[in-house]
């Protein structure tokens, strides 16, 4: 997948991996030090983390990538989009990088996605930061089976197919304050072609369908629950309110928490004062020692 990237709005170089499959991940790769791993969820890419790499990158390595048939990744013909898929690629992903230790900070797909190939190597993760994002099924939520059955539906596939449609509910339901217009367009620019648009229905979708997948994340939690773990939580969120924030952190007793004024995407609205309170929570509560 290939556009025009605005300079202005994101800085960085491109660089890309070539898996085994064919599969051709894009990545972004500042700074230096111990590794940030910025991990996107539905429907957006790198970009989300612009701001926070551009805030980070001074004390970090901050390594953004982005899954296949978003950003500027591009997948094989036979790839399905699904959840398992999607973490066998990050894995491999983070061998082919030689990543031995990181950081994990991620929001939607990319907290069960992120989890499932931390806890495979648990001794690669010194410590975590989520916000607006889960790690359990959720079959059996009438919320979020609701979502799931029409966002990742026939409606759903075919608003993706047709005008874009599950993006642009993201984007309205996305944000306490929405971004101005050159930035919402970024955010759009992969999914310019009609072709190019159905995994943003195959998500929701996967919301319900890949509950042995979610329930497998839940289930290995324990194999990394005393890292230390940052909660940077948009708490105007449409997706992943209070409820459950409160879930998440029976599972990591190691923990602060920040509420951010923000949506889903805490990241585009609040993303200079996170990255502060992840510099800080580094220094005094996380553990340098084992990532230096």
């Amino acid at each position: 997948m290939k556009f025009k990237i605005n300079k202005d709005l994101f800085p960085f170089k491109n660089n890309f991996l070539r898996l085994d499959d064919g599969t051709n991940i894009h990545y972004i790769d500042e700074g230096d030090g111990p590794v940030l791993l910025m991990l996107h969820g539905n429907p957006t890419w790198s970009f989300l983390y612009r701001k926070m790499i551009a805030a980070l990158k001074s004390d970090f390595r901050c390594i953004a990538p982005d899954f296949p048939g978003f950003g500027l990744s591009e997948q094989t013909g036979s790839f399905d989009f699904s959840a398992e898929s999607h973490s066998k690629v990050l894995d491999e992903f983070l061998q082919k990088m030689n990543i031995n230790k990181f950081i994990l900070i991620a929001q939607d797909w990319g907290g069960p996605i992120g989890l499932s190939v931390a806890e495979k190597h648990p001794g690669k993760i010194a410590g975590a930061v989520f916000g607006n994002t889960w790690a359990w099924t959720l079959k059996g939520n009438y919320r979020y089976e609701g979502f799931s059955r029409l966002m990742g539906g026939p409606v759903g596939m075919w608003m993706a197919k047709s005008f874009n449609g599950v993006f642009k509910v993201f984007m309205m339901k996305g944000f306490y304050k929405k971004p101005p217009q050159e930035v919402i367009k970024m955010y759009e620019l992969p999914f310019a072609d009609k072709d190019n648009r159905i995994q943003t229905a195959i998500f929701p979708r996967e919301l319900i369908k890949a509950f042995r997948f979610e329930k497998s994340v839940e289930d290995n939690l324990k194999k990394i629950k005393n890292i230390p773990v940052l909660f940077t939580w948009g708490i105007k969120d449409f997706a992943f309110r209070i409820a459950q924030l409160k879930r998440f952190k029976t599972y990591f007793p190691n923990h602060r928490t920040h509420y951010l004024l923000a949506g889903h995407f805490w990241q585009e609205e609040k993303g200079e004062e996170a990255s502060e309170l992840i510099r800080k929570w580094y220094k005094n509560h996380c553990c340098p020692k084992q990532i230096l």
